[in-house]
């Protein structure tokens, strides 16, 4: 059984302590490929040093994170652009709208979120949604930017079934995560609804952390708690759910 974790920030400060022992961990449980989202400029060294550590498992993402769209956001997106002009990524991510911290810099969001969207059109590449407290704001903009060379996946998501419904009419996978297992996740209620060929699994690790571990650093060896929790929503052998969405991942990733 072959596991992908489609979002996963192994080369966070959070890992710095024991990252091999984690990675290391996470493909004993069988969790072979991991893709790792951009969040700006300052970790690019970081997950070029990983990938070149374990070429045949890490795929990087480029990418400029919203809630790291501040004063400087033009040059962080030359940055984005003159990477995926000299390097190969996997995707243009994660890139989006987050209301959630930070209000202020919205316009300069969604200007960097459709910018990115453009950019990966030209590169044939998909993109990564983040998307806090903003679906209305980034339907909009998918609906402005919709067509063939659309694609990708909705991070991390966390709307209703309307709202999943209308994201995977943009061409997107639902990555679904952690939230998943949590008691007030909501998403539970209703995923059986949305067939798995419109899901990918992720981790978010270090971030938001699956039950029992909530609360705690996420890690992608924890992606096994949330195919635990998918194979009874669904009601299907964890084996064929791990394959479904692997082959989905590769679908969207084409790797």
């Amino acid at each position: 059984m072959v596991l992908t974790d489609t979002h996963t920030h192994l080369y966070s400060e959070a890992f710095d302590d024991d990252r091999s022992e984690v990675i290391a961990n996470a493909m004993s449980k069988g969790i072979r490929r991991f893709f790792l989202p951009a969040i700006d400029s300052s970790y690019t060294e970081a997950m070029f040093d990983l990938k070149e550590k374990y070429p045949d498992n890490i795929f990087l993402m480029m990418g400029l994170h919203p809630t790291h769209v501040k004063g400087n956001y033009k040059d962080e997106l030359a940055h984005v652009a003159q990477m995926l002009n000299e390097h190969v990524f996997v995707a243009v991510g994660e890139i989006g709208i987050d209301l959630y911290w930070d209000k202020s810099f919205f316009a300069q969001q969604r200007e960097a979120f459709k910018f990115q969207i453009q950019l990966a059109k030209q590169h044939g590449l998909p993109i990564v949604i983040h998307c806090r407290e903003a679906f209305d704001q980034i339907f909009e903009v998918l609906e402005e930017e919709k067509g063939p060379g659309l694609y990708g996946i909705f991070h991390c998501f966390t709307g209703t079934v309307e709202q999943a419904r209308r994201a995977i009419s943009y061409n997107m996978k639902l990555g679904i995560g952690g939230v998943v297992t949590f008691k007030n996740g909501k998403i539970d209620t209703f995923l059986k609804e949305i067939d798995l060929k419109h899901l990918v699994l992720e981790t978010d690790a270090p971030y938001l952390a699956p039950v029992p571990y909530r609360g705690k650093r996420n890690e992608s060896a924890y992606l096994i708690n949330v195919l635990a929790k998918l194979s009874i929503i669904y009601g299907v052998d964890e084996a064929e759910i791990a394959t479904i969405t692997t082959q989905n991942s590769k679908d969207i990733f084409k790797i």
